[in-house]
C-alpha cells in the first residue's frame, strides 16, 4: 500500500465526516495550555469533527483526551521509520496511519483537513504550522486556528517581521486566533454558515 498502514477502527457516535487536524508539541506544556488543548479537543468533537494528530504525548495527547471524552474517532499519523524511535501512541488513538516521509505526512493531514488547530511546540510543530499556513494561502483556504500563548506570540512575531502579510493574491481570511474553547466553538459555528476563507 505504498507505505500506508491503517490500524484499528473508528469508534463513537456518527460524525458528519468533518476532520480537524491538531498540531501541538510533545514537550511538557503549562497546565493552562494542557487544559486548553483538552477543551479544544472536546469542542471539536462536540461539533462533529474526528481528530487527526501526531499520536504522541504532550498537547497532542491532551487534545485527543478531550476528543475521546466525546466519542470522536482519533487517528495518529506518523512516519514508518520513526514510530519505534518516537514510542507508543497515546491511549486515545483509535486508528493509525504510517507514512514514508514528512511530505506524505503533511499532505495526509492537510488534504483531509476541514480545519487546523495549532498550539505551541518544538520545531516539528513549527514545521506543521508553517506548512498549514502555506497550504491555506496557495492550495485551499483551510481555516487555521492558533491557540495558546506560544502560538499567539509566534503569530504576532511573524506579522511584525513581515514573514506573514496579506496581499490580494494571498488573503489571510482563513487565519484565526482563539484563547478559549468557547471562542473556538463560536468560530466553528461561523464556519458552518459562511464560506471558508471569507471575511
Amino acid at each position: 500500500m505504498n507505505g500506508l498502514h491503517l490500524a484499528g477502527s473508528a469508534t463513537g457516535r456518527a460524525r458528519e465526516d468533518r476532520t480537524a487536524v491538531f498540531f501541538g508539541g510533545v514537550r511538557p506544556a503549562s497546565a493552562e495550555d494542557e487544559k486548553l488543548a483538552k477543551e479544544i479537543g472536546q469542542a471539536l468533537a462536540q461539533a462533529g469533527y474526528q481528530l487527526l494528530h501526531g499520536g504522541y504525548n504532550g498537547l497532542m495527547e491532551a487534545a485527543a483526551r478531550g476528543a475521546s471524552s466525546e466519542g470522536a474517532p482519533i487517528t495518529a499519523v506518523t512516519l514508518v521509520d520513526k514510530h519505534d524511535e518516537w514510542g507508543a501512541f497515546n491511549p486515545y488513538a483509535t486508528a493509525s496511519v504510517h507514512l514514508p516521509d514528512l511530505g506524505a505526512r503533511l499532505n495526509h493531514y492537510l488534504d483531509r483537513a476541514d480545519l487546523v488547530v495549532a498550539m505551541g511546540g518544538g520545531i516539528g510543530t513549527l514545521h506543521e504550522l508553517t506548512a498549514a499556513v502555506y497550504y491555506a494561502t496557495t492550495i485551499r483556504p483551510v481555516p487555521v486556528f492558533l491557540a495558546g500563548a506560544a502560538a499567539l506570540c509566534l503569530l504576532a512575531f511573524l506579522r511584525e517581521e513581515k514573514w506573514l502579510y496579506e496581499t490580494p493574491t494571498r488573503p489571510l481570511g482563513f487565519l484565526h486566533t482563539t484563547e478559549s474553547a468557547d471562542a473556538i466553538r463560536t468560530h466553528i459555528a461561523a464556519l458552518h454558515t459562511t464560506p471558508i476563507g471569507g471575511a
